[in-house]
């Protein structure tokens, strides 16, 4: 029979423990914080789509394009003579968007989307004519044209249509030309900064922590709980690496704020895994009201000069379920929260009530959010 001494009891235990304890999850820099100066930038411009099968827009109810094509027409040399009166189906006034992304470079292609502006039926088949695309500041970024490909497809006739996804907005793959670049201040002088996703003071610790072990003290410092400056090499080629090692590290972030999210309109509710309940009980019942309405004809007798009258009867059945007074065990982990709400039986909207009454009870440990 083996022996245990008590150290080696201990050590037995604690290496158990430890191996039963959930392990925490690390996630790179590059998830966790974007650098500051590396984003998108929005554009969006304004043109044509011609060659439509008459499922252009009615010019009768949007005059902008018509003052479009004129001014295009224009444009080209061709003057219209006065008090000339267009009648277009093939026409489509749109929007085109897309994102300019960071680092573009003149001649780089980028995918646009083409939305309609009017009451066109459908932009398939159409063609974008050469549109601007600018930016916030009224600067021209890009220049997009081409083939809109749109993926419903849509039939009608005899007054009857059947519409499969969304006639009215297309895609151009590689449809835009980038024209400018954005201006970077990336590394001036000699420090970055990174901008974490979600504010966390103790995140943000745990992120310069790390930088400061890899690349020495006084490396990154934090600002706040959502900004750390980090000093980086002076040299472009080095400071890409340095961001490239940079952003590889993995930190174990701190656990996220308990939070429930509900949506009023859906009755959809979302938890996060540090949700947690307190024991509480819940009472819980359903009323329905039922409401039946019958015609009845009264038929008056034969000669009597009287008239047939169609009267309706209402039945209302009222029904109420008995509330039943529901114990609610408190929970330290998301399944057990789950196992409790679930046993309550109640339906998602009547859920949306029960979580705000167990709020207001300080039962639920957790931010309520309604959207």
């Amino acid at each position: 029979m083996a022996t245990f001494t008590f150290p080696r009891c201990l050590a037995i235990a604690g290496l158990a423990c430890a191996l039963l304890a959930p392990m925490a999850q690390a996630e790179r820099i590059k998830d966790l914080a974007s650098i500051a100066g590396v984003r998108q930038n929005q554009l969006m411009g304004y043109g044509l789509v011609v060659g439509l099968d008459g499922s252009g827009d009615q010019t009768t109810q949007t005059p902008f394009t018509i003052q479009s094509v004129a001014a295009m027409l224009q444009q080209q040399g061709i003057n219209l003579p006065q008090g000339t009166s267009l009648q277009l189906k093939n026409v489509a006034a749109v929007m085109v968007t897309t994102s300019l992304p960071a680092f573009a470079q003149p001649g780089q292609m980028l995918d646009v989307t083409v939305s309609s502006m009017g009451n066109a039926k459908s932009l398939r088949g159409g063609t974008l004519l050469m549109t601007p695309l600018k930016g916030a500041d009224g600067q021209v970024y890009g220049m997009a044209q081409g083939n809109v490909l749109v993926g419903g497809v849509g039939a009608q006739a005899a007054g009857s249509s059947i519409v499969i996804n969304h006639l009215s907005v297309g895609r151009i793959s590689g449809g835009a030309t980038v024209e400018r670049t954005v201006p970077s201040v990336l590394g001036a002088n000699n420090t970055i900064r990174l901008e974490l996703n979600a504010t966390d003071f103790a995140t943000a610790s745990r992120v310069v922590d790390a930088i400061n072990s890899r690349y020495g003290a006084g490396t990154a410092a934090a600002l706040d709980g959502r900004v750390i400056q980090v000093q980086s090499p002076g040299g472009s080629d080095q400071r890409v690496t340095f961001l490239g090692q940079l952003e590889s590290i993995e930190v174990n972030p701190a656990r996220l704020a308990a939070k429930v999210i509900m949506n009023a309109r859906t009755g959809s509710v979302v938890m996060n895994q540090s949700v947690t309940l307190e024991t509480c009980a819940i009472s819980h019942g359903n009323l329905s009201v039922t409401i039946n309405v019958e015609p009845q004809v009264s038929q008056p007798a034969p000669l009597s000069g009287g008239r047939t009258v169609v009267t309706q009867t209402a039945q209302i059945d009222i029904k109420k379920e008995p509330g039943k007074v529901m114990l609610v065990k408190g929970g330290a982990s998301l399944s057990d929260v789950v196992k409790a709400l679930n046993a309550i039986g109640a339906s998602p909207q009547d859920l949306l009530a029960i979580l705000q009454a167990m709020k207001a009870a300080g039962s639920l440990r957790a931010e309520l959010e309604i959207i």
